[in-house]
Order: C-alpha cells, then sequence, then structure tokens
C-alpha cells in the first residue's frame, strides 16, 4: 500500500521531518504501508534530492521515494492508498473530489492560520483528519485512521456558483 505526502509549492521542514521520523514510518509499516512517496518541494531533508530527478532509500520496513516537484500530482493522488499534506485548500479539494482518505497538517508558521481554520473545519465534519507535526500526534492519526468512517466529500456543483453570482448581480 502506498503513501503520498506533499508539501505542494511550499516549503514546510516540520512536516517532511515528521514523516520520515522513524515513529511515524513504523507506525505507517505497522498499518500494511509499504512504500511513501515524498514531494518535498524545497524544504530540508537528511538525504539530498536531486532538481531534476528523485532520491530513494529503505527506512524501517517502507520503500522510500523523495523528489521536489512535477508539473501535476495527478498520477500520485490516483495511486495512493493514504495522502498526508499540508492544509492548502487547492490540495484538500483535489484529494476529497478524488474520495482519497486524507491526513492534513497545517502549516504553523503561516501568518494567517487560514490552513489550521480549514482543516478544523474539515475535520469536525469527519471528510478528513488532522495532525500536527508533532511525529508522535501523526503517528496516532495514522493509527486511528479508519478511511470507511470518513465522509464522503460533496461532489462539485457548478450551477450552486452560478445561481449566487446572478443573485450577487441583481439577475434574479
Amino acid at each position: 500500500m502506498l503513501v503520498f505526502v506533499t508539501v505542494g509549492s511550499t516549503k514546510f521542514d516540520a512536516l517532511i521531518q515528521a514523516v520520515l521520523s522513524a515513529d511515524v514510518l513504523q507506525c505507517l509499516q505497522a498499518k500494511g504501508y509499504t512504500s511513501l512517496v515524498v514531494q518535498c518541494g524545497n524544504s530540508r531533508t537528511d538525504e539530498p534530492v536531486p532538481n531534476e530527478g528523485k532520491t530513494k532509500m529503505r527506512r524501517e520496513g517502507v520503500d522510500i521515494e523523495l523528489w521536489k516537484f512535477k508539473p501535476s500530482l495527478e498520477e500520485e493522488y490516483e495511486n495512493a492508498d493514504l495522502i498526508v499534506s499540508h492544509a492548502g485548500s487547492g490540495t484538500i479539494l483535489d484529494v476529497l473530489r478524488r474520495d482519497k482518505p486524507l491526513i492534513v497538517v497545517p502549516n504553523p508558521t503561516l501568518l494567517d492560520n487560514h490552513q489550521q481554520e480549514l482543516a478544523r473545519a474539515l475535520s469536525e465534519q469527519s471528510y478528513l483528519l488532522r495532525s500536527s507535526v508533532d511525529p508522535s500526534e501523526l503517528s496516532q492519526v495514522i493509527r486511528d485512521l479508519v478511511p470507511s468512517e470518513l465522509r464522503k466529500f460533496p461532489a462539485m456543483d457548478g450551477s450552486r456558483f452560478r445561481q449566487i453570482l446572478d443573485e450577487e448581480m441583481g439577475f434574479l
């Protein structure tokens, strides 16, 4: 089983360090996850990651692949059995619309705390799970994950946007 981790286009050292910690890797292995693919962006890693290409290793019984950026993450989302991500709204929507189990880790270094607010709201509605960057908390969230207990995210309704726009413009 495959876990995909993404920090998006930002730098999020704490998330990368957490998912590569022995505690989290052991937890993933115990839950049956054998592969971990990490899009680390410009985050700091213990292993050098080339600007083009990837770095591969094996730790705690898990095969790990690290790379910085790709033009699209569609293939990774589709192949993953679990996704762990920063709490960016675009990434969250991309994953939830695929009906994939998602654990989000808000970046506490962002000034306006919008990731924390979005993660809290969607977690309270059982669409995803959230964690801090603390490896022991992330491990516990992974242990507690039961994908069937997460709610299916509603499909996009384009007519709703049109209706709001028409109301705001006075067409209705």
